[in-house]
This record gives structure tokens, C-alpha cells and sequence, in this order.
């Protein structure tokens, strides 16, 4: 399978070891449109459900990533850099479009999957080390804004110090 993802949205391309393009889709970003996805896949795996899907996809992280590792697909996190050699493979110009970047990564995950790096997923442990990070960086902003949001009242209510304290 690739995916190619944008801001709103993941087009995918579902391919058959074979190289034959099964199905292709443009997919909501968020839970709506990975339910979508586990569907469209579910048509395509054998009735035993033993079928071990790989994707190709330019991001190894995201909300759509640990959905699929969750999933328990094999991600592969194809380096932009990677992708535009997958794409110079494929045709002369180079072009890049979505439906066309979703294909050349199924190919390339199907051709090339021992050369590409899997995605790991985060540790709990990862997962908590960016929240508290995240959470620093928003209280140091919040900070910042107060801070400059009282010196700019600080002139009406010291006028003769020109708001120095």
C-alpha cells in the first residue's frame, strides 16, 4: 500500500505483490478516514487474515502512522529525498502529483521494502517526554504573552516612568 498525505487528506494506493493496483482512494484525514482505509484493506486480505500488509509513507510519525503500526501494518518511512528517486524511476519529468506519489510508494515498498527503513512507533516513555515538552514550550509562550501584554499597561498606570518599574 501507499500513501501519500497532505494536511486533509491521504491518497492511497492498495497493490497486489504482483505490482497490480487493487484499488485506489482519497482518504479524510483523522479516525473517519482510517476506517476507511482498514476497510478498503479488509477487501483485499484472505479469509485466514494472515496477509501482512506493508505501507509506504513520507512521515514515520502522526496520529495516521501509530494507527497503522498500531493496526499492526509493517510502515515504511520513505524519506522525501528517497521518494523523489522512486519518482525520477518511474518517468522522465519528475512530476509529482498525490495519486502518482501513492502508486510509486506501493511500488517502492513492494519492490524495495528490504532497503527501506521500518517505522518503529514511539515508546510510552517517548510519548510522555513530548508532552512535557510540548506543555513547557506552550507555558514559556503563555509566559512571554503576559509578560508583554503588562508592559503594555504599565505606561497608563506609571505614565511618569514611561512604564519602567
Amino acid at each position: 500500500m501507499g500513501d501519500d498525505w497532505a494536511q486533509d487528506h491521504h491518497d492511497i494506493e492498495v497493490m497486489d505483490e504482483a505490482g497490480q493496483v487493487l484499488a485506489r482512494r482519497r482518504l479524510p484525514e483523522g479516525v473517519a478516514g482510517i476506517g476507511q482505509l482498514h476497510e478498503l484493506i479488509g477487501r483485499f486480505v484472505p479469509a485466514g487474515g494472515d496477509a501482512e500488509v506493508q505501507a509506504g509513507i513520507e512521515t514515520d510519525r502522526g496520529p495516521w502512522v501509530a494507527a497503522l503500526l498500531a493496526a499492526g501494518y509493517v510502515v515504511f518511512a520513505v524519506n522525501p529525498l528517497q521518494a523523489s528517486r522512486y519518482r525520477g524511476r518511474r518517468g522522465v519529468s519528475g512530476a509529482k502529483s498525490d495519486g502518482g506519489d501513492a502508486h510509486m510508494l506501493a511500488d517502492a515498498v513492494r519492490t524495495d521494502a528490504h532497503q527501506l527503513r521500518p517505522a518503529a512507533g514511539d515508546s510510552p516513555a517517548t510519548e510522555a517526554v513530548k508532552v512535557v515538552a510540548c506543555t513547557h514550550q506552550t507555558l514559556i509562550w503563555e509566559r512571554a504573552a503576559v509578560v508583554l501584554r503588562l508592559r503594555a499597561q504599565l505606561p497608563g498606570v506609571l505614565p511618569g516612568r514611561g512604564g519602567r518599574v
